[in-house]
């Protein structure tokens, strides 16, 4: 009985919102899943090309996509924003960081709204050698932090993809 309950509340707000909204959710479901299967089936790099240009942080174009843009293009960015980090909590796979920022950055381009993808690590402080390097991705667009945030102050920005 309990599963039952627990899909039908989700079920019955995500009936509740406009279809705009409904829209949305669809096109972020449909994006975290193929950003899921392009991460398992295709090699990084390879991936990395179709992403953007690979600058550091530093660069003038990844701190220009972060300035506030046109009114309305924060608001598709927040909405974009909503819709994939709402749709992550409710897809049968792990939707984490990378597929939800690789997600939200394909539907931005769609709409013609510049964002940047950021990549960051934090150190293992850990005495264990052995443990993976903790990474993060998040994404912002028009001003607007779009997926991925809070990002922890143990994280140290790496790389973009503008």
């Amino acid at each position: 009985m309990a599963p039952s309950r627990s899909i039908r509340r989700p079920l019955r707000r995500f009936a509740q919102v406009g279809w705009r909204r409904r829209a949305l959710v669809a096109e972020a479901v449909t994006g975290l899943l193929l950003a899921r299967l392009a991460l398992i089936a295709v090699p990084f790099p390879t991936l990395a090309r179709r992403l953007g240009a690979f600058v550091p942080p530093s660069d003038p174009r990844a701190t220009q996509a972060r300035k506030p843009g046109m009114p309305d293009e924060a608001h598709v960015a927040r909405e974009v924003g909503w819709a994939v980090t709402r749709s992550a909590r409710y897809v049968p796979f792990k939707a984490v960081c990378l597929p939800q920022a690789m997600a939200a950055r394909v539907m931005l381009s769609r709409r013609g709204i510049a964002s940047v993808m950021h990549f960051g690590a934090a150190k293992n402080t850990t005495s264990d050698e052995h443990k993976p390097l903790d990474a993060h991705a998040w994404l912002d667009a028009a001003g607007v932090e779009v997926t991925g945030y809070p990002v922890a102050e143990s994280f140290s920005e790496i790389a973009c993809f503008v």
